[in-house]
């Protein structure tokens, strides 16, 4: 792991925890029973196993032998791996494994060891995140018998190796659990990965699929075909299509002797890139690399959306990532340039993350004008509009986020374009209503928020709504950032498929966001609505099914090609969070998930704006 606070939660010990039968599989499959019960003289694929618990957990072990073929001298999991030069006929059974010290290894890479100690599982994230453990030795004494041994050679991982099926169905009885499930490493992509657990394994020239982040980590695919994005990356377009050919890279050499590689989306690791296959909580499988490819730049270009036409109203989100007046005034030209000349300055702008006029200072503040201030004045010096805002400071920390931040959505809005209906009265726990005035629908505040009190919206911002008018016709703009999907199991979980968690909080508010947008329908039902905003959910997801129920509201973004429905990117699959969904009668627009962030490794924010142009 790079040595980053990050790295500090990397692994739980649960070998106590498998003896009070804590975590399911902690029994092997009977092909492992016969392992001699002092588990003396045991070679490495007899401790992994054919199953992802190994079945001499919490045993002591003699002089296992292994060739070093890494060695981590940085970060909270110090130690090294060994590797079985002889291996068994069981292509089930890894003949890789690490031996965690806990400080910097004494041993290098290519000396012939002996390895006493404890058969431990780790769990990366612990007991609760849901990943897969981790088989391994601590508490080791070593022996180095001989060195600059030649190294086992590497499992070349490539896009005919791994299976198209990412992983087996659970077991119903163990929760779903597949830890006790005999490994199938010509079916399943996750099985053949924990068949290579510890091992030396190599990929070639690859594609990246998620640029380098913050951690120095990036991820590529060694299936280019594999539901791929006109832009280079890897689509994720269902619950099934988990795209098996992605892994994750990190570098065993320190930053501070060879920098990590700056990649973006679409470029090329090329060459070989070497090491253990290591798990962890930020990703799961990821090649611990020894040697590492070179990146070759593909030139990837921020796009720009088209100006928006006379008689066209344009609105867009984006989330411009806890934005604050003590955020660089780099990063507010920066957001004030994309607005500008990446979405046209658009006549209505949603953000979400607006933070209070101190940040994350937890003093009580909850005011963002000096915020706003500050943004809508770099969007002017950058050649832009000079946008008025509207918005609703929520109540101290009750809206989740950083504490003390207060994010909350805001509305800009271009006066010489559109103009704002006021209707006084509108706070933070007061919900806005909606009425029939002379045969249109009006909201009773505006801007107002929707049914603030409501379970689904605690700890959690709530929507924000206000009347605009264009050309003489009223639009109604519901601004939104859902709950975030903080606390769900990552698609390399042991339980298989992985629990969603965070799912029930936004389907309910989706489903309070659909009932008042039926509404507005219900008094005027040829009403123009935008729902709009951080949704931080797919497409295909429940919450939106939930957001379009009856048929009143339509995902904009599946108006366009698959290869071009993402605004974010996550462990090497571009995905939609960002989402703008349309009443019945917005049944003529124009659609642009602009993608000027998420594929970077330099960001403004993670997110990619959304625009959508229509005649109201």
């Amino acid at each position: 792991m790079p040595s980053i606070p990050r790295s500090a939660a990397v692994a739980t010990v649960v070998a106590t925890a498998l003896a009070a039968g804590l975590l399911a599989g902690s029994s092997s499959a009977a092909a492992d029973a016969d392992i001699a019960t002092d588990a003396a003289g045991v070679r490495i694929h007899d401790i992994q196993g054919t199953t992802r618990v190994s079945p001499l957990v919490g045993q002591q072990v003699t002089d296992v032998e292994g060739i070093v073929i890494g060695v981590r001298t940085y970060g909270s999991s110090r130690g090294f791996w060994i590797q079985d030069p002889q291996a068994d006929a069981n292509p089930a059974t890894s003949e890789g494994i690490f031996v965690f010290t806990g400080s910097t290894p004494t041993v290098a890479v290519g000396d012939a060891v002996k390895v006493s100690g404890t058969v431990g599982e780790y769990v990366p994230g612990g007991l609760s995140s849901g990943n897969q453990s981790l088989t391994q030795i601590s508490k080791p004494v070593v022996t180095v018998v001989s060195s600059g041994n030649a190294l086992p050679e590497a499992v070349t991982v490539s896009g005919w190796t791994v299976p198209s099926a990412y992983a087996p169905e659970g077991d119903p009885a163990a929760a779903n659990s597949i830890n006790a499930l005999p490994l199938e490493p010509r079916s399943y992509a996750l099985d053949y990965y924990e068949s290579l657990e510890g091992s030396n394994v190599r990929v070639g020239t690859s594609r990246v699929v998620g640029a380098t982040d913050p951690y120095a980590e990036l991820w590529v695919t060694v299936k280019p075909w594999e539901n791929p994005t006109w832009r280079g990356g890897t689509r994720y377009g269902s619950y099934e299509s988990q795209n098996t050919g992605r892994l994750q890279i990190q570098s065993l050499i320190p930053l501070a002797q060879q920098p990590f590689p700056k990649a973006n989306v679409g470029d090329v690791l090329s060459g070989t890139t070497e090491g253990p296959l290591d798990f962890n909580q930020f990703g799961g499988y990821t090649i611990t690399a020894r040697t590492l490819g070179t990146v070759t730049d593909r030139e990837l270009e921020r796009e720009s959306t088209r100006p928006q036409r006379r008689g066209e109203l344009a609105i867009a989100t984006y989330n411009v990532e806890n934005l604050d007046p003590s955020d660089p005034q780099e990063k507010f030209d920066a957001l004030a340039k994309a607005v500008v000349d990446n979405l046209a300055s658009p006549d209505i702008l949603a953000l979400e993350e607006i933070q209070d006029n101190n940040g994350a200072k937890n003093d009580g503040t909850v005011a963002a004008d000096q915020t706003l201030r500050k943004f809508t004045d770099a969007i002017s010096a950058a050649g832009g509009p000079a946008y008025e805002w509207r918005t609703i400071d929520p109540e101290n920390n009750k809206d989740g986020g950083e504490p003390g931040g207060n994010i909350r959505q805001v509305f800009l809005f271009n006066p010489e374009r559109v103009s704002f209906t006021d209707r006084a009265g509108g706070n933070a726990t007061t919900a806005t209503d909606v009425v029939r005035e002379e045969g249109h629908a009006a909201l009773t505040l505006s801007p107002g928020r929707i049914d603030p009190a409501n379970l689904a919206w605690e700890n959690s911002r709530k929507p924000l709504v206000g009347e605009f008018v264009f050309r003489g016709r009223t639009v109604f703009v519901i601004a939104n950032h859902f709950g975030s999907k903080g606390g769900d199991e990552g698609l390399t979980s042991h339980h298989q498929p992985p629990v969603r968690s965070s799912e029930a909080r936004r389907l309910q508010q989706g489903q309070a966001v659909n009932a008042f947008v039926k509404d507005v329908l219900t008094a005027e039902r040829s009403a123009d609505v935008v729902v709009l905003g951080d949704i931080n959910d797919f497409e295909f997801s429940a919450t939106t099914q939930a957001l379009t129920n009856g048929g009143v509201l339509y995902p904009a973004i599946k108006s366009l090609p698959r290869g071009e429905r993402y605004s974010y990117v996550y462990q090497g699959n571009s995905q939609v969070l960002d989402q703008i969904l349309t009443s019945p009668s917005i049944d003529d627009f124009s659609y642009d998930s602009v993608h000027i962030n998420a594929e970077f490794a330099d960001q403004n924010s993670d997110h990619d704006p959304q625009v959508l142009r229509f005649r109201p």
